[in-house]
């Protein structure tokens, strides 16, 4: 064998040897079909073509969309879920070793889990409390891949589809909601007004001066609308104190 010959079956191997790994990946490596104890990388990796194996594992947080899925509320209404589930690989050589597809086996447990939990809700905490649902959603679909070294950091309940019965009846039962806080309120202004006339009133009463301002100042708003005749009633009061003041004049008999 020629030195052109061992030359060419070096490089032939470096080439099929040497990997280089990014900074967010890491190589797990099976050497005859036995697996090393640690991961490689990042950087530049030595593997011993052809008796060593790497498999590359992503390490930077995967964002998987659930579709849609069928729930059934605990108010047996059918609706249709879509979710965001987003979770990283923490342990690359269980997410080869454990399991052997862990992004297909993180996404059907994110389905599964997501039925199970929401299927046990009624549909206005579905509608309200999305976070908390989500934040439970998230824990179970954790306890279920860390075995795998992937952990699950948030789950978020995206759109939630409504039956169109069921849109129009929420709708009127909007409109039903919005009707009745425009009567309490209307029925509160008027309560209100009534109760500062009723003071005013009993104001006024303990004071007569201050009904004839009142009066007065009347008149004076009339006044001012440009009308050429203007009737001037005459208060009573006035009327009894100048005939009080009458019989007080004359000579006794």
């Amino acid at each position: 064998m020629g030195p052109a010959i061992v030359v060419f079956l070096i490089v032939f191997w470096l080439l099929l040897s040497v990997k280089v790994l990014n900074e967010y990946e890491r190589g797990v490596v099976f050497r005859l079909g036995k697996l090393l104890p640690e991961a490689k990388g990042p950087g530049l990796v030595i593997v011993a073509w052809p008796i060593d194996r790497m498999v590359r594992v992503s390490l930077r947080t995967v964002v998987l969309d659930v579709p849609p899925q069928d729930v059934i509320t605990r108010d047996n209404v059918s609706v249709k879920v879509n979710a965001v589930v987003y979770f990283r690989v923490m342990d690359p050589i269980r997410c080869i070793v454990q399991v052997e597809n862990y992004l297909y086996a993180t996404s059907q447990e994110a389905q599964t889990t997501l039925r199970s939990i929401l299927g046990q809700a009624h549909l206005d905490e579905l509608l309200a409390e999305r976070e908390r649902l989500g934040n439970e959603i998230q824990k179970v679909i954790d306890e279920h891949t860390d075995p795998w070294g992937v952990k699950v950091t948030q789950v978020a309940v995206k759109t939630v589809d409504l039956p169109h019965e069921m849109q129009r009846a929420m709708a009127k039962q909007a409109e039903s909601e919005r009707e009745k806080r425009a009567k309490i309120i209307h029925a509160s202004g008027e309560y209100e007004a009534s109760r500062q006339l009723t003071e005013a009133a009993q104001a006024l009463q303990t004071q007569p001066m201050s009904l004839h301002l009142r009066y007065l100042q009347t008149l004076t708003e009339i006044a001012a609308e440009k009308n050429s005749t203007i009737i001037f009633p005459l208060p009573i009061e006035w009327i009894e104190a100048f005939m009080a003041r009458g019989r007080s004049d004359k000579p006794p008999a």
